[in-house]
């Protein structure tokens, strides 16, 4: 009995030892960022005047509320998620069921659409930067071929243009991923559903409403969220292709988080970074709320 005790004593440590690793990791470049991050938004924290460094309270909250840009580059974060994530899904779920379906060569094209989804972020800035050039760039060549436009038109340098540009841009980079979860949950759906279905006359718009998307209700929901978060805090395809230009057109709030930590302002970076924070956990909410409602269950 006493050698049967010390056997469970001992595994009983285990688990904590093989999760010890994760969390030290995620404590490491995590929770000690953030921490590090609240901490600075209560202080002066500029890097060009570090004796100044000190406790100055909700100052940076307060500096930040009266920031016409904050609240600017707030409205078009929104307005960069919205459509995004919103076109992202759109044709993710349409790419999906193209390649749910048997065809030849689908195995191909399975892996040519994972193209923009594995390009690094800086290289899709570049190459769409090229495209949408307003001299050399192949989008006027083609619409000009198309007599939709008489002229060449800058679209990155034009505020009216720019915005729904990198949208374009982020839109192409991010339904790879939309495809490859909803195939997966696709693949997923037992095929006795499909075929009572066909038994009571639907047809392949009512078992798209009533079939498929009730059946991919859980996986939609979890990959849209993640992906809002992700676009949300996305700065790599902006910043490159117009630095938040032309007249902050397309500033969204992470890419001036991004402006005012490189100008040395680590105080309020961080006071703006915990305040897209927290917009982000009030979106995820929905997210938290179903994993442990599904957890209960």
């Amino acid at each position: 009995m006493e050698i049967h005790r010390k056997r469970r004593r001992g595994s009983g440590i285990w688990p904590y030892l093989l999760l010890a690793p994760a969390l030290i990791i995620m404590l490491s470049v995590v929770i000690v960022p953030i921490i590090n991050a609240i901490s600075m938004s209560f202080q002066s924290y500029n890097l060009t005047r570090p004796k100044k460094i000190g406790f100055i309270g909700l100052d940076n909250y307060a500096k930040l509320i009266n920031d016409s840009l904050f609240w600017k580059s707030l409205l078009r974060t929104l307005i960069w998620v919205f459509f995004g994530v919103g076109c992202q899904f759109v044709f993710g779920f349409m790419l999906a069921l193209l390649l749910n379906k048997s065809f030849k060569g689908r195995g191909v094209v399975r892996a040519v659409s994972l193209i923009p989804w594995v390009t690094p972020g800086v290289l899709i800035a570049l190459m769409w930067s090229w495209m949408f050039d307003g001299n050399y760039g192949v989008i006027n060549d083609v619409l000009l071929r198309l007599h939709i436009i008489s002229d060449k038109v800058a679209f990155l340098a034009k505020p009216a243009s720019a915005m729904p540009s990198v949208i374009i841009t982020i839109v192409w980079q991010g339904i790879p991923f939309f495809a490859l979860m909803i195939l997966a949950g696709l693949q997923g759906i037992p095929g006795d559903l499909y075929e009572a279905a066909d038994i009571d006359g639907a047809t392949g718009l009512k078992k798209l409403f009533y079939v498929t998307i009730p059946s991919l209700r859980n996986t939609i929901f979890v990959t849209t969220m993640l992906r809002i978060i992700w676009v949300a805090n996305s700065v790599d395809v902006i910043f490159n292709m117009t630095e938040g230009g032309p007249a902050y057109a397309t500033q969204t709030l992470s890419v001036y988080v991004y402006k005012k930590a490189s100008s040395l302002d680590m105080g309020y970076a961080s006071a703006m970074a915990i305040m897209l924070m927290l917009v982000l956990l009030v979106a995820a909410i929905p997210y938290l709320h179903n994993t442990f409602r599904d957890q209960e269950g």
